[in-house]
């Protein structure tokens, strides 16, 4: 009788290792799954400590902006669905946003644009499709973008409510000041279409001033401007001279 329960306990130990040999191998098993097809409305890509990298959403669960792990209110995204990037630091830089539809009425608002953006700050680059009754307009948009140590986006949310509080007139000579301590970013290429259904490439100096303006009318009529920093016309180059 002894010899059995001798056996049993053993048998008991020896079951006991194998299932937390078991338990622990299927912990560290990494899980691959293969789908032809999967309906979701919201995919969370993360590192394996939970770092956010890249969201793919509808538009019920966009997800604010990013910065270093935390999570903020963007109230201006709520339209859209679309894809967000985020470094490895929890900031975005960067992503796809996309809408479109029509009232009852007729009326028209749609829109694409995909941004990069420099660390810790604004888009870089941007390509635009935007639509509306009014107008559709598709550009592409170069920014000189200032260092994070020289402004931060909490500097410009700050720039933004001290500009709310001033008159009208005061606000342009507010954004002028700033712009010229070199705390804003600068739009410095320009390329798309324009209203007349002509296109057109800008090429602007460090304050976001255009220099060198190329544009082709919609009945082909080419042309090349160069302005001075007031966008007066120095000289203007065409077919005919």
């Amino acid at each position: 009788m002894s010899q059995i329960r001798t056996f049993l306990s053993g048998a008991t130990t020896m079951a006991a290792a194998l299932a937390a040999v078991f338990a622990l191998t299927a912990a560290k098993t990494q899980k691959k799954e293969t789908f032809d097809e999967i309906t979701v409305g919201r995919i969370n890509i993360v590192e394996p400590d939970g770092t956010k990298r890249i969201i793919i959403s509808n538009k019920a669960q966009f997800p604010g902006d990013f910065q270093q792990g935390k999570e903020g209110a963007r109230p201006d995204r709520r339209d859209f669905a679309g894809m967000l990037f985020i470094n490895e630091e929890g900031t975005e830089n960067g992503g796809l946003i996309q809408k479109g539809s029509m009232t009852a009425d007729g009326k028209i608002s749609a829109g694409l644009s995909l941004t990069f953006d420099r660390f810790r700050q604004d888009q870089t680059l941007q390509l635009l499709s935007d639509e509306s009754d009014a107008y559709q307009a598709t550009s592409i948009k170069i920014n000189d973008v200032p260092s994070f140590k020289i402004t931060s986006m909490e500097d410009m949310t700050r720039f933004g409510a001290e500009a709310d509080k001033l008159p009208a007139a005061d606000q342009r000579a507010y954004w002028k000041k700033l712009s010229e301590e070199g705390r804003l970013s600068e739009n410095r290429i320009w390329l798309g279409n324009i209203r007349d259904k002509g296109s057109m490439l800008q090429l602007k100096d460090a304050k976001g001033r255009p220099r060198m303006v190329l544009k082709v009318a919609a009945d082909g009529k080419a042309q090349i401007q160069m302005l001075d920093e007031q966008g007066k016309v120095l000289k203007s180059i065409d077919p005919t001279n």
